[in-house]
């Protein structure tokens, strides 16, 4: 099997990578030459591995080449983050949407009908004046989204959708959920808070909350995103029950959720690293994300949230001991 991740340098993709790898084989199919897609290299580790190859670069810079590969299976992960587009229109059209129309065009070319993964966002879903979101998002909620990210991942969706019908790839999409905790420091996306607001106590440093504590959004551990990820793409187009996205497995919390988990897993010294300090352009776009949501036919894969947060925390905390600079990454936990 000749795969490619692109965004295969990020944190989601070298994650999804060292998965795959240390498995050798995906739907009953060894791994025999691993492609990652991205602007920044990925780790030494991956590159070591005789399997994989790196292209480093946009991704629309590098589709001609892509139209002579035969993949046979593709996770497309890389994109603008939703500050990002929020920021700048046009590096979200080019990044995200542009992107991903090129790349299926590529993939249409090819001789071979490659199995595609996309990796789309619970920021499809937003409020409307004539349907109401739900406290609890589901498959078929109709997507309704409030920002430039949410629409442009709503566009490739049914992209993805079209393709299929027509018999260009065999495709699906994912929805995720806000995947903490998030290693590394913050970045352009506005969700990028909730792992702050774990990560930077963790390591004896100030985190700001830029909202309410009563806030509450879907989340998913790193382990839990990658381990759907590769259930969807391992299915039959008959567990998935359709060419439509699916949201994968969430866990509903507040923001003072999160915090008491922080505290009952590094004590109070963390818990009081972090400040409450409203930013109103960050609050009134998490308004009107969804306050939780529901996974039905991820269930039926057989895939389920972390039971609790305290969980996600202490996984991040395993992820990061073995990192040469962990005593700095966690020089703030107190026991």
């Amino acid at each position: 099997m000749k795969l490619l991740i692109t965004g295969g340098g990020g944190f989601l993709g070298v994650r999804l990578a060292r998965t795959l790898l240390q498995r050798g084989h995906l739907a009953g199919q060894t791994i025999d030459a691993l492609v990652l897609i991205d602007i920044a290299p990925p780790p030494a580790d991956l590159l070591a591995d005789g399997r994989v190859q790196a292209r480093i670069g946009p991704l629309l810079a590098q589709l001609d080449a892509l139209r002579e590969d035969a993949f046979d299976s593709v996770f497309h992960l890389a994109l603008a983050v939703s500050g990002e587009c929020e920021a700048d229109f046009e590096l979200g059209m080019r990044s995200n949407l542009d992107s991903t129309r090129a790349l299926l065009d590529a993939l249409r070319a090819s001789a071979k009908v490659a199995r595609v993964v996309f990796s789309s966002s619970v920021a499809v879903f937003g409020p409307d004046p004539d349907v109401p979101m739900p406290s609890r998002v589901a498959d078929d909620t109709l997507p309704a989204p409030q920002t430039s990210y949410g629409m442009q991942k709503l566009i490739c969706e049914h992209l993805i959708s079209d393709y299929t019908r027509k018999g260009f790839i065999d495709g699906r999409a994912a929805r995720l959920m806000t995947v903490t905790v998030r290693p590394g420091r913050p970045n352009g996306a506005v969700s990028s808070f909730f792992s702050s607001i774990i990560r930077e106590p963790l390591a004896g440093m100030e985190a700001i909350c830029p909202v309410d504590a009563s806030v509450s959004h879907p989340v998913s551990s790193p382990a839990r995103t990658v381990d759907g990820l590769i259930a969807v793409f391992e299915a039959s187009r008959e567990a998935i029950g359709g060419r439509m996205a699916l949201n994968l497995p969430a866990l509903n919390v507040t923001v003072a959720q999160m915090l008491a988990a922080l505290k009952l897993v590094a004590g109070s010294a963390a818990l009081d690293r972090v400040r409450f300090v409203r930013d109103e352009r960050i609050a009134g776009i998490v308004a009107n994300w969804p306050m939780g949501a529901s996974s039905a036919r991820a269930a039926r894969l057989r895939l389920a949230p972390e039971a609790e947060f305290a969980n996600i925390i202490r996984q991040y905390i395993a992820d990061c001991t073995g990192l040469p600079n962990a005593d700095q990454t966690l020089k703030g936990l107190s026991k």
